[in-house]
């Protein structure tokens, strides 16, 4: 695979910019709206939520190992191809499936190749930051903005054609990301030349030297509970509000708020991250967490959920950034991708996986109460962040 004509006059950060941009107008709609796409289908809301639940409940389990066989390649884009060819098909193959089981495989598939894409352009794109002297921020936060502006267009979209638009949609852009990994993408090596690669018992053995480091599990765990917290604020929040009296046009600004304050954190926000240090930002985040979520389970009034709504800049972007940071140094550079692989594994799959299953019971018993639940593993992430902060001060 080389880099089309165009592409060599592109620089690293930029070309890294557009695969996450292009990434991300797949996961704008995605996310938001799949279940709308299943409901269509006929999926009761058991069903759909099963069938979310389930991608992100296997991804420790199958992340890890994608991640090992992703660093059995000569370039660390190569596999991103094949990952993104995987999600199209998986996508594709929705089309022309019918009932619960033939859809759960389906989007197992789909979505277990696109979320392992995630860590592994994330190790290229924080190898180049340090390399280049770019702020990793710049182009991940591209991507964040691309969701925003995906999720808007999906929305007025709907409004005029069918939900089967969201399949054509996200399998266009799973197809769109192949092409820019294996045109565009900068050719990072998976070991640096000269380098013996190893084989695959021997990565699979730097897999099991990372899950026995103490501090790399608590980094991972810390994580983990700090971003799974948001399990019942990204299924529930809506129709909560909507049961306040808010109107769904203020609604989508409020979600609006949440995700525009995390594009301005990972902009601008680089020289005081580095300054403060990974630990502390976990330590944040954590806290952000615990304040957060607690104010939520007492339905604050619309002028109150602003503020808290920009506390989105700790509870994701300042724990997501700080994670990564924190994993990268952790983590010998021959097991990064899985390394990385492992903690997307847990914070954004296993631990959102199961805060999205207890969600539904939460808020059919509890209502905004259920958000107390989150609190607590917001509170759980900030004592692992202060542990992790004594540890690296000696």
């Amino acid at each position: 695979m080389t880099n089309g004509a165009g592409a060599g006059r592109l620089s690293a950060q930029a070309r890294l910019g557009l695969f996450y941009v292009v990434s991300y107008l797949g996961t704008g709609v995605s996310l938001p709206y799949i279940a709308t796409y299943f409901r269509s289908r006929g999926l009761t809301g058991a069903e759909i939520g099963a069938v979310l639940a389930v991608p992100l409940l296997a991804r420790p389990f199958l992340g890890p190992g994608l991640a090992v066989w992703a660093d059995g390649f000569t370039l660390r884009r190569t596999p991103l191809v094949f990952l993104a060819l995987g999600a199209a098909a998986g996508y594709l193959a929705m089309a022309f499936s019918s009932g619960f089981w033939g859809l759960l495989i389906c989007w197992l598939v789909g979505m277990t190749c696109l979320t392992t894409l995630t860590p592994l352009i994330d190790v290229i794109t924080l190898r180049r930051s340090r390399l280049d002297g770019f702020n990793y921020g710049v182009p991940r936060g591209a991507g964040s903005a691309a969701f925003i502006v995906a999720n808007l267009a999906m929305g007025a979209m709907l409004a005029v054609t069918a939900p089967s638009i969201i399949v054509a949609w996200i399998t266009t852009a799973a197809i769109g990301v192949a092409v820019v990994a294996a045109l565009i993408l900068p050719p990072e090596r998976v070991h640096e030349a000269g380098v013996t690669k190893p084989d695959r018992a021997e990565r699979w053995k730097g897999l099991g030297g990372l899950l026995r480091d103490r501090t790399f599990v608590l980094a991972v765990l810390t994580a983990g509970l700090i971003q799974g917290a948001h399990a019942f604020y990204y299924g529930f929040s809506a129709l909560l509000w909507r049961q306040q009296g808010i109107s769904d046009p203020m609604i989508g600004v409020l979600w609006g708020v949440g995700v525009a304050v995390e594009v301005g954190f990972m902009w601008f926000a680089e020289p005081w991250r580095r300054k403060v240090g990974p630990e502390k930002l976990l330590v944040l985040g954590g806290a952000a967490a615990l304040l957060r979520w607690t104010a939520y389970a007492f339905a604050p009034p619309l002028w109150l959920l602003f503020p808290l709504q920009a506390l989105h800049a700790l509870t994701f972007a300042a724990a997501f950034m700080a994670s990564l940071r924190l994993i990268e140094r952790l983590a010998p550079p021959q097991s990064a991708s899985a390394a990385q692989a492992i903690n997307s594994a847990l914070s954004a799959g296993f631990m959102l996986g199961v805060g999205t299953l207890a969600a539904g019971p939460l808020f059919d018993a509890f209502g905004t109460k259920g958000y107390l639940a989150m609190a607590t593993m917001g509170g759980l992430g900030l004592i692992g962040a202060v542990m992790l902060l004594k540890k690296a001060r000696g």
